[in-house]
């Protein structure tokens, strides 16, 4: 996290008002909140990649934090930027705190306060910050975020190592607690092996759809053994891969040393590959998702294919 300062010490250093306004249209300084900077500009957070919201959060809760009640605890949205789960937009606006009391949340400028009971259980100390634990974070935001944002959640939770005899107290715990029953159905639909937002988006469009339930990164291997690829989703049965194509896939693909443009070449040999033993290839991007009957429609051309008998040559 990088290192704040406080406007006090800013001031205790000999710095103006005016200095300091002019250190930040300069860059040198950014304007977490009020009374709060960091040193240098922060990033733009990328709205493609939910975990750039991260960097500038934090910063937030790093400005709040000497003005926070002792017995407050980081929760929901600033918990899952401390545990480097996925983030959106709307649950980063404010630094997110839960105290173990009883009635409504109370939202302020810069901090939204809930209340709801705390077991000793539910508090961690992770980077220095005192948080919900992993469970109690995702049982949180599986009650209160939308559905395909809490399953996206979920998933990264189950894939961080959320112990499921956890979650279930932690679901249990809230039994009563408004979202409760969506929050079941999240976690019973969440997968640890979704290894992105727009995986998790697309498992929950595939099911919407009505189609067959995919096996997730799933690996191909020729007569030999050896790996051609491995595959977001799969339906062996149908001979036909499924791949989800983000904005920052091919970034992730990347090898030490190369270029992204060497990434999409090696993506598209390993393509040939996989046709080329027998199975179809189906792609889809961010707006197909928004527009699922194009990725049922796409999909079910090859599960078609798949299932015609291969001609030689």
């Amino acid at each position: 996290m990088d290192e704040l300062i406080l406007t006090k010490e800013l001031n205790a250093r000999g710095f103006s008002t005016d200095e300091i306004r002019r250190m930040v249209v300069r860059g040198e300084l950014a304007r977490v909140r009020r009374g709060a900077y960091a040193q240098g500009r922060p990033g733009v957070a990328d709205p493609s990649d939910t975990y750039d919201l991260r960097r500038p959060h934090l910063r937030l809760i790093a400005g709040t934090e000497a003005q926070l009640h002792p017995r407050a605890v980081l929760s929901h949205g600033s918990a899952a930027a401390v545990w480097g789960l996925p983030l959106f937009p709307a649950m980063v606006s404010h630094v997110h705190l839960t105290r173990d009391r009883r009635g409504g949340g109370v939202r302020r400028s810069v901090v939204f306060v809930h209340g709801s009971p705390l077991r000793d259980e539910d508090r961690v100390l992770l980077d220095g910050l005192v948080v919900t634990s992993l469970a109690r974070t995702a049982v949180d935001l599986a009650r209160t975020q939308a559905y395909d944002r809490a399953v996206a959640i979920a998933d990264g939770a189950y894939a961080r190592g959320a112990d499921p005899a956890h979650l279930a107290e932690a679901l249990q715990q809230a039994r009563r607690w408004y979202g409760a029953p969506q929050a079941r159905r999240v976690l019973d639909f969440a997968d640890s092996r979704s290894e992105s937002v727009g995986e998790s988006f697309s498992r929950i469009r595939l099911h919407e759809l009505g189609l067959p339930a995919p096996e997730l990164q799933f690996e191909v291997f020729d007569a030999d053994g050896c790996l051609l690829g491995r595959c977001d989703f799969a339906w062996p049965e149908h001979r036909t891969l499924g791949e989800f194509d983000g904005r920052t896939k091919y970034g992730r693909l990347r090898r030490p040393g190369e270029t992204e443009a060497d990434a999409v070449h090696r993506e598209k040999l390993r393509e040939d590959a996989l046709r080329d033993h027998g199975w179809q290839v189906a792609r889809w991007v961010w707006d197909d998702l928004r527009r699922p009957q194009v990725i049922a429609d796409r999909l079910r051309r090859a599960f078609a294919r798949g299932k015609a008998p291969i001609s030689d040559p």
